[in-house]
């Protein structure tokens, strides 16, 4: 492998889940010693025995997996094993001085003695990303830095980044979200299995299309999933999920909507706009102050996680190693989770080969690529990952599916099979709302999309005009498009 990205340039690696991004960034990184070859700075050989070595030579990353210390505030993450001192005390008041640009840049509006733990998914991505910041880095690598991220959130990385450009910083870009690299890069890099088929070619050379085929190499015919408009699933009779006036303060303000089982029901807006929300309170995590929550069956949601979750509620989360694995658990361990552990449908006396002979259904059903069943979570993939934490919730065969950005920072033959997966889903009748960041997500796999602005519903998008454009307009406006006003949406 050889690899090159110039001084005051936005440089994309891109693949497939596999493809040796992850390899190729640690080695960038000094986590991972190459076994031959050498790494240069500035045409000079280095020699990086770890991440403190890289950093201390300017070579800074943001991974994807969040690295923070949840317990401790948002200035002391700033700052890991490099406090400024005063004499043999921590200067905090120095460290406000140089965080305060550095979180005004990226409008992260947060307590910097909050702890850590207490900051939503989207915060702790943008305060890893100014921890990198806070280095002044020659090398700056990004490893899906958008992939919790809103739209207004993105935008304001991109200024950073464009003005890292003409500091001269070599900046390069792992993303899955395509459109994001038309948009801001210079150059592309697509690996496949492990080798180059793109080599720093001008983004102005490429479409997106060009970049999937050549990520996907043979597999790009069969692993693209037909936009929503082409398959569409049959509304059901089984019932919906119903929001009857749902108020709950400082986040949402009389919601009322429904998710048919049958359909793919897409929920999203700009970050604090309340479509998480709906999550929370479908999952009895929170409680309204006004209305209801409905369930397919008639019966109202109990605003308790154990009773929600007994009443056929289930939730998949995005961010798979925080909340929705057992990293150091095998695979066998972590399906069986919710319906055996926590419900305790199969007995007192639990048989792991039992548990294990399910976990193998599970794996050939949903195509989980792994060795064993007792290979441990946290070392496969994030596609892989994902997949598991959907078996773990299919398994106690729920009726409603919350899905909380499902293929965050996956790749695109990923995305193809759960999207797959979802759909399959559906034609069972299972209700599914699918709360998303990506606009163009929303509008390949749902049968409408409700778009949240200030706690309240804004639009509902469906048929011809649930496209990638009109939800962006929606979620930054709070409007729709006057053409559509026009026709009475």
């Amino acid at each position: 492998m050889s690899f090159r990205a110039r001084a005051g340039t936005v440089h994309a690696l891109l693949g497939e889940n596999g493809a040796g991004k992850s390899t190729l960034v640690k080695m960038l990184a000094g986590a991972t010693s190459p076994d031959v070859g050498s790494i240069r700075l500035d045409g000079r050989e280095v020699h990086f025995s770890n991440t403190a070595t890289a950093a201390a030579q300017g070579v800074a990353v943001v991974s994807q997996e969040l690295s923070l210390f949840s317990d401790l505030d948002v200035l002391a993450n700033l700052f890991p094993m490099r406090e400024p001192r005063r004499g043999p005390f921590v200067a905090r008041g120095r460290m406000l001085e140089q965080a305060a640009p550095v979180l005004a840049e990226l409008a992260l509006d947060v307590d910097p003695h909050m702890p850590v733990s207490q900051l939503s998914l989207e915060q702790r991505q943008l305060l890893e990303i100014a921890r990198a910041l806070m280095v002044h880095p020659r090398v700056l690598i990004l490893d899906e830095p958008t992939s919790a991220l809103h739209v207004r959130e993105t935008e304001r990385l991109h200024m950073v980044l464009r003005t890292l450009r003409q500091l001269e910083v070599a900046v390069v870009y792992v993303s899955h979200i395509l459109e994001d690299v038309l948009n801001l890069c210079d150059e592309v890099t697509v690996l496949r299995d492990g080798e180059k088929v793109l080599d720093a070619v001008p983004v102005s050379q490429l479409t997106i299309d060009e970049i999937v085929r050549a990520m996907l190499g043979d597999k790009a015919g069969s692993q693209m999933v037909p936009h929503a408009q082409a398959s569409k699933s049959r509304v059901t009779d089984r019932g919906a999920l119903r929001f009857e006036d749902v108020s709950v303060p400082g986040c949402l303000e009389e919601v009322t909507f429904k998710a048919p089982g049958g359909e793919i029901v897409g929920v999203t807006g700009l970050s604090g706009s309340g479509h998480r929300d709906v999550l929370a309170v479908a999952m009895g995590l929170r409680r309204p102050q006004r209305g209801r929550v409905l369930l397919p069956d008639g019966t109202e949601v109990r605003h308790d996680l154990r009773a929600a979750v007994r009443q056929g509620v289930a939730l998949v989360p995005g961010d798979r190693r925080r909340v929705g694995l057992m990293l150091d658990k095998p695979i066998w361990d972590n399906i069986a989770q919710v319906r055996s552990v926590a419900l305790g449908r199969d007995g007192i006396f639990l048989q792991a080969s039992q548990l294990r002979t399910r976990a193998q259904e599970y794996m050939a059903r949903l195509g989980i690529g792994t060795r064993s069943v007792d290979q441990e979570a946290g070392e496969l993939s994030g596609g892989n990952q994902q997949k598991v934490v959907f078996a773990r919730w299919l398994e106690a065969e729920p009726s409603v599916l919350l899905l909380d950005d499902p293929t965050r920072g996956i790749d695109v033959g990923a995305k193809a099979e759960i999207y797959r997966l979802m759909r399959g889903l559906a034609e069972r009748g299972i209700v599914q709302v699918l709360a998303s960041t990506d606009p163009w997500e929303l509008a390949t796999i749902c049968d409408r999309v409700y778009v949240f602005h200030s706690g309240r519903i804004c639009a509902m998008l469906e048929a011809s005009h649930l496209n990638a454009h009109t939800i962006l307009e929606v979620m930054n406006t709070g409007e729709l498009p006057s053409a559509l006003n026009e026709e009475g949406l």
